[in-house]
C-alpha cells in the first residue's frame, strides 16, 4: 500500500476502520491499555536493539516500524475517542516548545558534551 497521509487524514482513516470492519471502539480505559502494551512491546525491541539486552527468539519477528505503528494507530483511536484533534494539539505542541525552549537546549552543557 502506497500512500502519504496526514496525522488528521489517519485520525480519519482509523475512524472509518474502526466503523466498518472493527465495529465499535474499545472504551478509553481499554485503549488506554493497549496503548501501555504496545509502548512496553517497542521498548522491549529497543531494549534489545540497542541495549545491552540480548533478544529471545521471540524478539527476533518483531519490526520496530510495526511497533510504532500500532501506537500511532491507538493513539489515533485515543484522540477520536476523546474530541481531541491531533493535527491541532502537534501544532501548538510545536508553538510551545518553540517558545519555551527556544534556547534551552542550546544552552545545555550537558548536551555539548559527546
Amino acid at each position: 500500500m502506497d500512500m502519504d497521509i496526514t496525522i488528521r487524514q489517519g485520525q480519519q482513516k482509523v475512524d472509518e476502520w474502526i466503523k466498518t470492519v472493527g465495529v465499535r471502539y474499545f472504551n478509553e480505559l481499554t485503549n488506554l491499555g493497549i496503548l501501555m502494551e504496545e509502548v512496553g512491546e517497542l521498548s522491549r525491541i529497543m531494549v534489545r536493539k540497542f541495549g545491552e539486552q540480548s533478544n529471545k527468539e521471540t524478539d527476533k519477528q518483531k519490526e520496530l516500524a510495526d511497533e510504532m505503528a500500532d501506537i500511532l494507530w491507538v493513539l489515533f483511536c485515543l484522540a477520536n475517542q476523546t474530541g481531541v484533534d491531533l493535527t491541532d494539539a502537534f501544532i501548538k505542541n510545536f508553538d510551545k516548545k518553540n517558545t519555551r525552549d527556544a534556547t534551552r537546549h542550546t544552552n545545555n552543557e550537558k548536551l555539548k558534551k559527546g
